[in-house]
């Protein structure tokens, strides 16, 4: 051979010799040889055919220094990185890691082995198709999926994301992987919300001396605040699909709607009303900014909203059709702020007392209202 590292008296004592020690270092030698693309075409099949003798080495050893020296090599013959792919662990891990050459049909095919480790190991590669993203989250191993929401080199589907949160989305280290994620699909994300408050409850509820109600209230307080966050980050077709989740799901609610308008998010409003009315967005904001008032009451009512919540989402419009963010400081506290003002003075108006200025003891006392004093207007 041409090159210095590996030449014929190599492979004369490699014969002659056939120690562990002298095929391990000849593994290395040769392995070197080969990633710096020194060889002439001969010289490269004689490497490759001793590979594919290499591969088969009763001694673990010598395969290890064949993997670790030909995991990042590019030319490798595929046969020979199958081969060292599907080996033990400590041969495998390396290629499975590291190797361009593995096909995603290769890869499947190893998760369907279901050995946690190359699971794992396959999920830490630079970067990782969705058909493979797809195999390691069907294998529902809690380490390997962590670790493959946690690369971010992974491409994973948002079903395939979906079905983390519902399978494992209770587990610690799954929750920490997916709050990590560079972004997450809006519905994702949502579905991990109600998952984590669910969960909070029962956390809660072991630790502190809150009624049953009281429990629910605080914990739907507290996911009604963080899906309007979603929202508020979302636009066009994401929107559309977290307000019709949440309407699959059962959780859009007069209180989220109200909310919603509370804190300036007049496009889940508009959204999520028109959905539950089964009317077309742009009827539906029609409708909504209706000056006389009338459309506004029809879509809600269409809409199922209970008529009790009407003078706030009637307040609340006309709130933030007049009312824009200052772009100050707070300014979108002072935008809810006037939003309450206004619902306050419109219930006073309708007779209703209302003792408190918070937006969460509003909705929960809107919600036992009685409906005649409010059916007027």
């Amino acid at each position: 051979m041409v090159s210095n590292v590996l030449s014929h008296s190599d492979v004369a004592e490699l014969l002659s010799d056939p120690s562990v020690v002298k095929r391990e270092e000849t593994a290395r030698k040769i392995s070197l040889d080969f990633d710096r693309g020194s060889l002439t075409e001969t010289e490269k099949n004689l490497a490759e055919e001793i590979f594919r003798l290499m591969v088969k080495d009763a001694e673990v050893r010598v395969r290890e220094a064949l993997a670790n020296n030909l995991k990042s090599n590019p030319m490798v013959p595929r046969d020979v990185a199958v081969s060292l792919a599907m080996d033990v662990n400590s041969v495998a891990l390396p290629i499975l890691e590291s190797s361009e050459v593995l096909t995603d049909e290769d890869l499947v095919e190893i998760i369907s082995g279901h050995d946690p480790d190359k699971q794992s190991a396959i999920a830490s590669r630079p970067n990782v198709s969705e058909a493979v993203s797809e195999a390691i989250v069907e294998s529902l191993d809690e380490a390997a999926v962590s670790r493959l929401v946690s690369n971010p080199g992974a491409e994973i589907s948002e079903g395939s994301l979906g079905k983390v949160v519902d399978a494992l989305g209770d587990r610690d280290a799954i929750q920490d992987a997916m709050v990590r994620r560079p972004r997450l699909p809006v519905t994702v994300s949502e579905r991990l919300v109600s998952l984590v408050s669910e969960n909070m409850m029962a956390q809660i509820e072991s630790k502190v001396d809150l009624s049953p109600t009281d429990m629910t209230d605080l914990v739907l307080q507290i996911r009604e605040r963080a899906i309007l966050s979603l929202s508020f980050e979302s636009g066009g077709d994401e929107l559309e699909q977290l307000v019709m989740q949440l309407r699959k799901k059962k959780r859009l609610t007069p209180s989220i709607l109200v909310r919603s308008l509370c804190v300036g998010d007049l496009a889940f409003f508009e959204t999520a009303i028109g959905q539950l009315a089964g009317v077309s967005a742009r009827n539906a904001r029609e409708l909504i900014h209706d000056d006389g008032g009338l459309g506004l009451r029809a879509i809600s009512e269409r809409a199922g909203i209970q008529r009790q919540y009407f003078p706030a989402i009637r307040a609340a419009v006309d709130v933030a059709r007049e009312t824009e963010y200052d772009g100050g400081d707070h300014d979108r506290e002072r935008f809810s702020r006037r939003m309450i003002e206004r619902i306050l003075t419109q219930y006073g108006d309708l007779g209703v007392d209302l003792e408190a200025d918070d937006l969460d003891y509003l909705l929960k006392k809107m919600d036992g209202l009685p409906i005649d004093p409010i059916d007027g207007g």
